[in-house]
This record gives C-alpha cells, structure tokens and sequence, in this order.
C-alpha cells in the first residue's frame, strides 16, 4: 500500500508545543532527572524526540469524534463502565484479532497498565517474597517492585546477533525458588520487539504452573506487529490456569496514553475481589468514549499503520547498512521501537543518551533504562513522520560518524 493509496496521513507534522506533552516538555526531568536550567547546544524546538513510546500521529479522527459526541451530552460527572458495550467492543476486537475471548466479569479497568503494574504487585506478593522478569526489561516492571520493597530477580534473555531467546533452564532455576511468586512477562517483548511463539509461550506457561506462579502478562504491544506476523495472549494457551492476569490497552495502539485508560482481565475471583475494594474504580468519561470506539472502528487505521511503521523499519535498516555499518539492527517483529547496538562506535560512553542530546540534537533512551542486559543499545521510537524519522537517523549516524 503506498501512501497515495492510504486513507489516513501519517506523513503529517503536528506541532505539540504548548500540550503539555510528556514528549516535548517533560524530557529534562524524565531523562536527566533534572529541571530547566539544564542547557543543550540545541534549543528545545531543534530537537528530533524519538524517546517516549507515544506516536508523533494523529489520534484517529473516529476517536476524536467519539470523545466530542460525548462531550457534547454536557455533564462530565462521575463515570465508570457499567454498559455493557464496553466489554463486548473490546472482546469482539481480541475474538478477531486473537482468536482468545473472556468472560465479562474477569475484565476491570486502571488508568494504565504501569499503575495496574504497581497495585497488581502489592495484592499479590508478600514483603519478603520476589519478582521474576526476563532482561532486558521495561524498567517499571522493576519499579513495581521497588516501589513495595520487594525484591526482583532477573533471567538474562539469550541475544543471537539482535535475536532475544529466552534462556528456559535459567527461568525455571529461577521460578523455582518458593518466595519467587510473581513473573511479570512482556508479551511482545519490549525492547527487543520479539513476538513470542505459541511453543515459547507454552514453556513460561508450564514452568510458571509447575511453581505455582502468578503471571502478569503485560501485551500492550499486541496490536503493533509488522505484517503477517500474530499474537497469541498467553491466557489463551492456559485457560484452566486463573493465575494469568492479562495487560492491554489502547493507548498505543491508538495513541491514546494521556487519556489514561486500560484493560486488565484477572480471571482469578480472590484477587478480582482484592482489586474491587482497593482499586479507585472510576473513569474518564472520555476515555471510556474513546477505547470504545477505537476498538468497534479502529481497524482499517491500524492495518494502514502497520503498514506504515514496517516501511520506516524497512528504511531505518537500509540507512543504518550504509551509513552505520557497525550497529546491529534487526527489524522488531512488534512495537513501534528499534533496538539498535552501537556499541561497536562507542564503547566507553556511559549516558548514552546525554551523549546524542548534546551531539546530534537527538532525544532518544539508552539501554540502561532497560535493568540490565542492555549495554551498547539505543531504543528508537519510529511511531513519527518518514521525514523526522530521516532527520533523526542522519544526526545519530553524523554523530557517531
């Protein structure tokens, strides 16, 4: 499909100054930890962000168009799910997509996965008991831990040449230590962009039955694959196994984040029951209006999406062959996010991405935001325009060169 041929244009430029937006505003404290008085040889409106996992696209028009339907009812009071529309939007998108569907009853909603992360962890482990994730690893499944004094244990993925395995006898090793309860997956994986097959999916599934093992499942991802490739929830494998807690949302997907809104099916009734009276059970009216309609029409946006991010991975990898030949680069089979190795150019630098603020006007995250098992990699957001997407590339590659 060539982009005279798409419906949506996902070439556009949108100028997100004055939003309030984590991406343009809120770098200097989410990366450097620090507040305006950090100075960059760049001013802030030169640099090319291809940091945080949100999309330089448009929400889809649907969407907007729900959100202002809704709007236009004229009171914003008290809200949460009680129509039933909601579920059944939501699980005929996960029957079509994914083959899997739920009951009703296990769904609940949080105002984000990584908020649902941190109440999940401390429902379900004791204070001297453990978590278990595979590195590299979204940084907040540590966090989550953190956050309750809890202790993390980490199983190392096997990297072939930029291809993540898991390293099975490890994780079982791992998982069976009794006060090890709880193993919060990523499925697919983030940052490597694996797509874990049914067989791959199946072992976590057994080594976690035979420990007696919690799962959170984290599939945020699950909607962002390249063509041709499928994923399978993990509950789908083991649907006798009420231990298996599933992440989605449309925030990605969609491009959706800030209105802070997320599905998280618990088929388990005691720790269902434990959400009910601790979780703050309300919504946002608009973010309600919104999830709903991306799922009952968001599909033809999405295909022409995907269609769209595979040809900027096909592009960042025949630019990185001639202009950085020493990255290793393979393109993520899911996500929006390259993992890129540059180790080979710079091998001594620690702050990896101070270094390509202050020399390429690039804001992107460098492996040490992924616990560990992460040196020498780049994460690069390609969710932008083909031409900032290009600008972006030639400063890393001017950069380095």
């Amino acid at each position: 499909m060539t982009s005279s041929m798409m419906k949506y244009n996902f070439d556009e430029i949108i100028d997100r100054k004055n939003t309030n937006a984590l991406s343009v505003d809120g770098f200097r404290e989410y990366i450097f930890n620090t507040d305006e008085s950090m100075k960059f040889p760049y001013e802030d409106d030169e640099f090319v962000r291809m940091w945080v996992a949100d999309m330089e696209f448009a929400t889809p028009p649907f969407i907007i168009d729900a959100i202002k339907e809704r709007l236009d009812r004229r009171i914003l009071g008290y809200t949460k799910v009680f129509e039933p529309e909601y579920y059944e939007a939501f699980v005929s998108w996960t029957e079509k997509r994914y083959g899997w569907r739920f009951e009703k009853e296990h769904l609940v909603t949080s105002n984000g996965i990584i908020p649902a992360l941190y109440e999940l962890v401390e429902y379900i482990c004791k204070k001297d008991e453990k978590v278990l994730f595979v590195t590299p690893s979204y940084a907040y499944f540590k966090y989550a831990a953190d956050h309750h004094q809890i202790e993390y244990v980490c199983s190392d993925l096997i990297n072939n040449d930029g291809y993540y395995t898991i390293d099975f006898d490890d994780l079982e090793e791992k998982a069976k230590d009794e006060k090890t309860t709880l193993c919060i997956f990523c499925n697919p994986h983030n940052p490597s962009g694996r797509v874990w097959s049914e067989e791959e999916l199946k072992r976590v599934g057994e080594i976690s039955i035979r420990n007696n093992m919690w799962i959170i499942s984290d599939e945020i991802h699950c909607d962002l694959l390249r063509i041709g490739k499928s994923h399978t929830p993990l509950a789908k494998l083991f649907p006798d196994y009420d231990k298996i807690i599933t992440c989605m949302a449309p925030s990605k997907t969609f491009n959706l984040a800030g209105l802070m809104f997320s599905n998280v099916i618990i088929p388990n009734s005691g720790l269902r029951e434990i959400w009910k009276q601790k979780h703050y059970d309300f919504q946002n009216p608009l973010s309600i209006a919104g999830a709903k309609a991306a799922y009952l029409y968001g599909e033809e946006w999405l295909e022409e999406l995907r269609v769209y991010l595979d040809n900027n991975f096909q592009f960042t990898g025949e630019y990185l062959a001639k202009h950085l030949p020493k990255a290793k680069y393979r393109v993520s089979e899911a996500t929006y996010l390259a993992w890129v190795n540059i180790g080979e150019y710079l091998p001594d630098e620690e702050n990896l991405p101070l270094y390509f603020a202050n020399h390429a006007g690039v804001l992107l995250e460098g492996g040490d935001m992924f616990v560990q098992n992460s040196d020498g990699y780049i994460r690069l957001n390609l969710a932008c325009p083909r031409s900032i997407l290009e600008e972006g590339l030639r400063r890393i590659c001017e950069a380095l060169n």
